[in-house]
């Protein structure tokens, strides 16, 4: 037979594995098709283009040839696979256990992964809680706080220890055979976590100018895990001391924070943007139950190759090292299988119910943007095509329009706090 032929060696609803074979006479054809592509270009010495022999084309261009029919047959093998076994895949596919011998079929194995048949057979019918935090008086001027600490300016101190919440500029350098090495001098707010409290409280028996010697103890839960636990001897120097001066509480601070007339207004705009940060965090709970709810109601499955890809991703997002993934995947994994499952849903209505954000509803929705950052629209979507975040505005506006389609078909009653 001349066909290729494909056989289902493995799957699960998100992967199939297909071992796939190429006849020796589709190999043959290939072959001959690759020997001709490259008699007719070929520049060797003493022969005319396109007139040297197979054999002095195949001697020098042997390597060439084999990889141009590898690729044409596990091309055409993928093409026939896809149409055999109706495959909708969503990577391109991994090619491992390559056969290939002169005068034999070519074979080999083809893992890809697939969309999963997801069908939702409920929609509707869920009781959701919406829960809105109320912005309190005490986080109002948490807010007010740190506006007077982004304003505030640091005093020099004299003749005295630094104390937690002071600015120290010190040098620390490690000692290594009785020899410091370099250093240079850095800035930290004493009780911040900017350095390890042995040595912030080492530093805090200094008074400026001076300088000491120290054995310091890194603790044992040190980002650095090369570290964790161990002691090294270090000189201090302490070079100067600033307290923090907050500018006074007054309708000054409100006009330098913004275009506030007073006090009060900065306050007032402060509740507004706090209770807006509490709405849409309500709205955004309400979707996480909306989701888990429609989730569990129709039993969807996370298959495992789609778990283990997602798992990946965040282990290269993260930059975990090759030591770490196991322990990494083990403390993420509930999380990428809630992940997926969400995202099987979501793509399920929005294929089920057309749901996908269309291109009008796009160029509205940058027209918007634009309106509100004062730019034309041709240049938003400039910037955001060159950042690769078009598809990311495209989702969140199918993402709106399933959950507009779900809310509707569901009961939201809202509970005070």
């Amino acid at each position: 037979m001349n066909q290729i032929t494909v056989e289902k060696t493995a799957e699960d609803s998100a992967s199939k594995s297909l071992h796939v074979t190429v006849p020796v006479d589709r190999v043959r054809e290939a072959e001959a098709r690759a020997l001709k592509y490259y008699s007719k270009r070929a520049r060797l010495p003493g022969f005319r283009p396109g007139k040297a022999p197979d054999t002095v084309v195949r001697k020098r261009f042997g390597e060439a040839i084999r990889q141009t029919v590898l690729e044409e047959v596990i091309r055409e093998g993928w093409e026939t696979a896809k149409t055999n076994e109706s495959l909708k895949p969503i990577t391109d596919p991994s090619i491992r256990n390559l056969k290939f011998e002169d005068g034999s079929p070519i074979e080999f194995e083809l893992h890809v992964e697939v969309r999963p048949e997801l069908k939702l057979e409920r929609l509707g019918g869920f009781r959701l809680e919406r829960k809105v935090t109320p912005v309190t008086d005490r986080a109002v001027e948490e807010q007010i706080a740190q506006i007077q600490e982004h304003k505030a300016a640091w005093i020099p101190v004299e003749g005295a220890k630094p104390t937690p919440g002071q600015m120290v500029r010190v040098e620390v350098a490690p000692i290594e055979n009785g020899v410091a090495a370099a250093s240079q001098p850095h800035d930290l707010v004493l009780g911040d976590n900017q350095a390890i409290p042995e040595l912030e409280e080492r530093i805090m028996t200094l008074l400026p100018g001076e300088t000491a010697e120290a054995d310091v103890r890194f603790p044992d839960d040190h980002p650095d895990e090369s570290r964790r636990g161990q002691t090294r001897k270090v000189r201090i120097a302490l070079h100067d001391v600033k307290r923090q001066e907050l500018p006074p509480l007054d309708d000054a601070l409100a006009r330098e924070a913004g275009d506030f007339e007073n006090l009060e207004a900065l306050r007032a705009a402060i509740r507004q943007d706090l209770e807006r940060e509490a709405s849409r965090e309500a709205d955004a709970e309400v979707r996480r139950n909306l989701m888990a709810q429609l989730v569990d109601a129709n039993r969807v499955e996370a298959p495992a190759s789609l778990v283990h890809r997602l798992m990946h991703g965040y282990a290269e997002m993260y930059k975990v090292p090759e030591e770490q993934l196991a322990g990494f995947e083990q403390q993420f994994h509930g999380i990428a299988e809630a992940q997926v499952k969400r995202d099987l849903a979501l793509d399920s209505l929005v294929e089920s119910q057309g749901l996908r954000a269309t291109e009008s509803e796009l160029d509205e929705r940058i027209n918007v943007i634009a309106t509100t950052r004062g730019t034309p629209p041709a240049q938003v979507y400039a910037s955001l095509q060159k950042a690769n975040r078009l598809q990311e505005l495209e989702r969140a506006i199918t993402e709106e329009k399933v959950f507009e389609f779900l809310l509707k078909q569901s009961t939201v009653e809202e509970v005070k706090s």
